[in-house]
């Protein structure tokens, strides 16, 4: 059954819903961006439902400064006492828990994968991990080549694009600093170093999911497969797995089906 939640952070009020559920797995969900706590189009309300009808604990959040939480929005950077007041707040409210599963989507997944260290964390499911960063004049986020060689290659089979490059209605300038992006070689982001230096010093298992045509899945399997996480890839601890799709939240019936299988499947108690 669901009931409103909450729980104090450092001073602040922080809104809650808990799925209570009577096995001894529970489910942690930390919202991306500045969604709250149902996610994108409800999603993760409806992945909630999905996990508690199979009797599993949910427990979501507003971090602060997001949604009916009090305080101010720090980012998913300073989300880290957020993340430890919400895993005490969901093992106190559901005492007979002996393990949590972490999940998070986009700098979610990121966050977790900073700081899980010296949290009673059991497990780490990081979907779509963000590991962009601004890098150009204007400070805004750039897309990293390989995102844009999948945008560019969709276009390309695309008979429409043709039509319209033919047309003169595609921006002859835009398409060529575009492509003179894609064509560049892979450089790790600061924070893609982070995360695969904090991934390489925990022993907690960790499973990785991606929509491998989503932009910033795209520029994480850029980093996945370069240098950056040379040290991560390999480890038995750590296990990538794909869909192919572009749906960053999963929010299709397909996607929505398989994360919630990939879910299910590390809930499942160890025998």
């Amino acid at each position: 059954m669901r009931r409103l939640s909450g729980f104090d952070c450092e001073g602040h009020w922080c809104a809650a819903t808990l799925d209570a559920g009577e096995r001894n797995t529970g489910l942690l969900i930390v919202s991306g961006g500045n969604e709250i706590r149902s996610g994108a189009h409800a999603g993760q309300a409806r992945l909630s439902d999905t996990i508690a009808k199979a009797g599993y604990p949910v427990f979501r959040y507003d971090r602060r400064g997001i949604g009916d939480s009090e305080g101010e929005n720090g980012g998913f950077e300073g989300g880290a006492a957020d993340l430890a007041a919400a895993l005490l707040a969901f093992r106190t409210q559901q005492p007979h828990l002996k393990r949590v599963v972490a999940f998070g989507n986009c700098d979610a997944a990121s966050l977790l994968a900073l700081h899980h260290h010296g949290r009673e964390i059991d497990l780490l499911v990081l979907a779509n991990p963000w590991v962009i960063e601004n890098d150009s004049s204007d400070g805004a986020s750039v897309p990293p080549a390989t995102a844009i060689r999948v945008r560019y290659m969709a276009r390309l089979r695309d008979p429409r694009s043709l039509i319209d490059l033919f047309a003169g209605r595609i921006n002859l300038a835009k398409l060529w600093r575009g492509l003179r992006r894609a064509v560049q070689p892979a450089n790790p982001t600061a924070l893609a170093g982070r995360i695969a230096d904090s991934l390489c010093a925990s022993d907690v298992p960790v499973k990785i999911l991606l929509a491998s045509k989503d932009m910033t899945a795209c520029a994480f399997a850029e980093a996945w497969f370069g240098h950056a996480f040379a040290d991560v890839r390999y480890r038995s601890n750590v296990v990538l797995r794909r869909i192919d799709s572009a749906s960053h939240s999963f929010a299709g019936i397909d996607e929505a089906g398989w994360l919630g299988d990939q879910l299910l499947e590390v809930l499942a108690d160890p025998a």
